[in-house]
């Protein structure tokens, strides 16, 4: 009787994972197709710290110290779920790189042209493959990966008039950069 039980378990618990997999797959999917930008003027400090507690259910379990270094009064043209949506799957990429205990620095900086907001996590390192493929529509290293997450990172912050790009990946650390021209957000949109 106990096997049964514990059979009966695993199943419906892998059922629910394979639920769960399927709501993150048409959630990326809805967002993939939104055609409704919405850009308005952020705090980006405050955008990240909103991401940041949204993604603390990801790195509670594997003891991942989340940091940020945003200065005051950067402020950036973004839509704010959008955005939210890809620091969030950030984080969450950065976080499954780390198999247990890590660091994921989140560091924005603003020079006369540009504001750069830069996520990095000292997980496994990237192979040249996987770097070379990492925003491809349909490209996954994981086994229950749908291979949408970066591809509609990249195309949603493209929609906000920012840049995604990955700067390294290597022993130490694997570092993507956000980069806003500086020159969109000196209008106020109303």
């Amino acid at each position: 009787m106990a096997d049964k039980e514990v059979k009966d378990s695993i199943e419906n618990a892998i059922e629910c994972i394979t639920k769960s997999l399927k709501i993150s797959d048409n959630c990326l999917m809805d967002l993939k197709t939104l055609n409704n930008t919405e850009l308005s003027n952020y705090d980006l400090k405050d955008m990240v710290e909103t991401a940041i507690s949204l993604s603390e259910v990801y790195s509670e379990e594997k003891e991942i110290t989340i940091n940020s270094e945003i200065a005051e009064g950067i402020t950036i043209l973004a839509d704010e779920n959008k955005f939210l949506s890809v620091i969030v799957n950030m984080i969450k990429n950065a976080v499954e790189s780390i198999e247990e205990k890590g660091e994921i620095d989140i560091i924005a900086d603003s020079s006369k042209d540009v504001i750069s907001l830069k996520i990095s996590n000292n997980g496994k390192e990237m192979e040249k493959e996987v770097q070379e493929h990492i925003f491809d529509e349909g490209f996954t290293t994981k086994k229950t990966g749908s291979g949408l997450g970066l591809y509609i990172c990249k195309k949603t912050l493209e929609e906000q008039f920012a840049q995604l790009q990955l700067n390294h990946s290597d022993k130490k650390t694997t570092e993507f950069e956000i980069l806003f021209p500086k020159i969109k957000y000196e209008t106020q949109i109303n």
